[in-house]
């Protein structure tokens, strides 16, 4: 009989923690997954109305056309970099790649034709919807960039990438210490605070860590609890039909 009471009054008590527990968690964390995807979502897209891409696409994946494509990179590169490089805003930027756009395209149809090539080419500075791409020490997440784009041929291959405004494509990726200090200094030129630590893969990646650890910790309490009390639910239940059982086993025998 006490330990009955007893199952009774834990079932009782856990019953209304784990209630009270779910139910305020679940409006709290809801409503704090909101704010945080929606002050996201703004941040995302002030991000990217903030950037001018570079992408040069390649005819097709073949080692030779992803040569080609490197070398297109580089000569594009050495002709519009002094030029950007005195761009301080985004407008200034995006005049220049225009006032320069059909001189780069006879600049890569040149080298082309120069290397033996027969491949079209295409230049373009448009809106376009890019997945989610990394460079350096920076990952830029899935959405609309304006981005200046050369394509070769088909344009069926991989394409190579940097970012044009502020100017990283002129930042050399391969000396990681430089390349840290001077990303850093170009998208804070531009960005806010809150803006760069989330494109900053660094900072992000501490950051994601930790709330995981934080997440898998609740998920795994609330789990317990949802089991502790289902196990209680069910010996009461059981409980409950042995009751009946006997007394409909009392009652044939009156």
């Amino acid at each position: 009989m006490r330990k009955a009471i007893c199952i009774i009054l834990i079932a009782i008590l856990l019953t209304t923690i784990t209630n009270n527990y779910l139910v305020s968690g679940y409006n709290v964390s809801n409503e704090l997954s909101v704010k945080n995807s929606l002050n996201e979502d703004k941040i995302l897209k002030d991000i990217s109305n903030k950037l001018i891409r570079f992408h040069v696409i390649a005819n097709s994946d073949t080692v030779e056309d992803q040569n080609l494509k490197l070398r297109v990179k580089d000569k594009v590169l050495e002709y519009i970099s002094p030029k950007l490089k005195v761009a301080k805003t985004l407008n200034e930027s995006r005049d220049i790649l225009k006032k320069n756009d059909k001189a780069i395209n006879l600049l890569v149809q040149k080298m082309l034709k120069d290397n033996g090539y027969t491949y079209s080419v295409s230049t373009e500075l448009s809106i376009e919807n890019f997945p989610i791409k990394s460079y350096g020490i920076i990952t830029l997440p899935q959405g609309s960039y304006e981005a200046y784009r050369i394509i070769i041929g088909n344009g069926k291959g991989q394409n190579w990438w940097c970012v044009m405004f502020p100017p990283l494509c002129f930042i050399d990726i391969t000396k990681q210490e430089v390349s840290k200090k001077e990303t850093e200094v170009q998208m804070k030129r531009v960005l806010s605070d809150d803006e760069y630590k989330t494109i900053n893969n660094e900072q992000t990646s501490a950051l994601s860590n930790g709330k995981n650890t934080k997440f898998k910790f609740k998920f795994k309490f609330v789990e317990i609890i949802k089991d502790l009390k289902n196990k209680l639910d069910k010996y009461n239940k059981d409980k409950d039909n042995k009751d009946k059982q006997l007394l409909a086993q009392t009652k044939k025998t009156t």
